[in-house]
């Protein structure tokens, strides 16, 4: 199999290394100020979100842990919901009558992000607040309260920065848009 240079479908590079983690800076210190003297679990949707999250939590002062889930949404090579969600990997922490934020890379259409909502709410926790890097507002098709937001973005297919390309770039320090007519996916 052979994987192309990502130059050669480089669109644009929306938000770049240095923006990126300026806003980062910013929402671990809105974070630290609203949950000051609060326990707080940070729970990073799997895979996309490990970048964000270990960057976010070196700029969260309060005291917390984290823990992680991966859910799928998407068929293998997808670049669309199939709207059926599946858990692949649960939490290993009991987050009863605990302070969570959800730790996203991207939200879109919003239905994957409900249904995991709607799955810990009814674990108890104390609080359930999101925080996301990036936000595709205008993809959105279902009501998701978004306590944190990094960027908002134009509906483009992105990459980089733990966001992937059939599994790959997701090492990238920036967030990029594919020009879609130059990608063909690797065989």
């Amino acid at each position: 199999m052979t994987v192309a240079d990502y130059t050669e479908f480089l669109q644009e590079v929306l938000i770049d290394e240095e923006r990126l983690q300026k806003r980062i800076a910013e929402l671990g210190a809105e974070i630290s100020r609203d949950y000051q003297g609060q326990d707080l679990l940070l729970i990073c949707i799997l895979r996309g979100g490990v970048l964000f999250l270990t960057d976010l939590m070196r700029h969260i002062t309060v005291p917390h842990t984290i823990d992680f889930m991966d859910i799928s949404s998407y068929g293998v090579g997808a670049r669309e919901t199939t709207g059926h969600v599946r858990i692949n990997f649960d939490l290993r922490t009991d987050i009863y009558d605990r302070n969570v934020l959800l730790v996203e890379d991207i939200i879109d259409s919003g239905y994957t992000l409900k249904t995991v909502l709607e799955i810990l709410a009814t674990r108890r926790p104390r609080s359930l607040r999101i925080c996301t890097l990036l936000d595709k507002a205008e993809r959105r098709k279902v009501h998701i309260p978004i306590d944190y937001c990094g960027f908002v973005i134009p509906d483009k297919f992105v990459f980089g920065y733990g966001l992937d390309i059939d599994e790959y770039y997701r090492n990238l320090p920036f967030i990029a848009a594919v020009d879609t007519s130059r990608y063909t996916p690797p065989e």
